[in-house]
């Protein structure tokens, strides 16, 4: 049985425990309402980009690209998007499992954060390329992620790319979500509207491009992958801070559990050897009378 020393020490120690908890959990709702704010402003531009690609890839135009070529998947590229920190609940427990279905023999993977770096070395799968982005993700680093994709789809090194990576929903639920990326068939959204966006119709206008369609849809079909890319970037980042001031919550509330039931169990073994005290004292006061 723990003596009442025994259970002053884990006392002080859960309490310093809950403080560290407590901080996190400041920072990470501090963090969560900016990355929360940038992903939700990302959207209306993501699903303006998709209406007008869709309108005019829909539209009567002579137009192939190497990015709409598609082809027999023999190998296929995964970019994994997942986060540099741990401590964020069951996020990339979930992210991975997703992952650890694919076939690792047939495919190959793209890394933004270093987790998923951690779990391609763990389970000895094929890295093609790793990439860290920060917080507040730059347009630049989404950039580069976007074109090395494009290279390998290009060079059919990959016949298909799609995108594993952590969907924000709300505070409370976030969900891995797997999307293609290449070759743009379809246009989808990103984010919770993925799963409520039917295919887009194709347009029924007519346009005229200056200086040419080939021009025009060659500028826009990268700035488009690049921008998806993005916003998937923002999404995971409010689904990590999300999920980070969750768990740093529920670690501090278990932990003043722990302190309060630490805490009558102190007074109880303290009461007792009080009782005990008295009893030999008037036993031996009884004794020596």
């Amino acid at each position: 049985m723990p003596s009442t020393r025994d259970i002053r020490r884990r006392i002080k120690s859960v309490k310093n425990t809950a403080q560290i908890t407590k901080a996190m959990q400041m920072v990470a709702a501090s963090k969560m309402r900016k990355a929360q704010q940038a992903a939700l402003a990302g959207r209306p531009y993501a699903t303006l980009m998709n209406k007008v690609l869709g309108e005019v890839a829909g539209s009567n135009v002579d137009f192939n690209d190497p990015l709409m070529e598609k082809r027999e998947v023999k190998k296929r590229a995964i970019i994994l998007v997942s986060t540099d920190k741990g401590l964020c609940g069951g996020l990339n427990s979930n992210l991975m499992r997703e992952a650890a279905k694919l076939d690792k023999n047939t495919t190959v993977y793209i890394t933004a954060g270093r987790k998923g770096s951690q779990f391609i070395a763990r389970t000895k799968r094929q890295l093609a390329a790793e990439f860290t982005y920060k917080d507040a993700p730059l347009f630049a680093e989404a950039r580069a992620i976007s074109k090395f994709a494009r290279d390998l789809f290009t060079k059919g090194e990959a016949d298909q790319v799609d995108i594993l990576y952590t969907s924000f929903i709300s505070t409370l639920n976030q969900m891995p979500e797997l999307i293609p990326f290449l070759p743009v068939a379809e246009v989808k959204g990103v984010g919770s509207d993925v799963r409520h966006e039917e295919k887009l119709e194709k347009g029924t206008q007519e346009f005229l491009f200056e200086p040419g369609v080939h021009e025009v849809m060659g500028a826009l079909l990268p700035h488009y992958l690049n921008y998806r890319v993005y916003q998937i970037l923002l999404e995971a980042k409010a689904s990590e801070h999300s999920s980070r001031m969750v768990a740093m919550k529920n670690a501090t509330d278990n932990a003043k559990q722990i302190i309060k039931d630490l805490t009558l169990e102190y007074n109880k073994l303290r009461q007792a050897n009080i009782t005990k005290e008295l009893l030999e004292i008037t036993s031996a006061a009884m004794a020596m009378s």
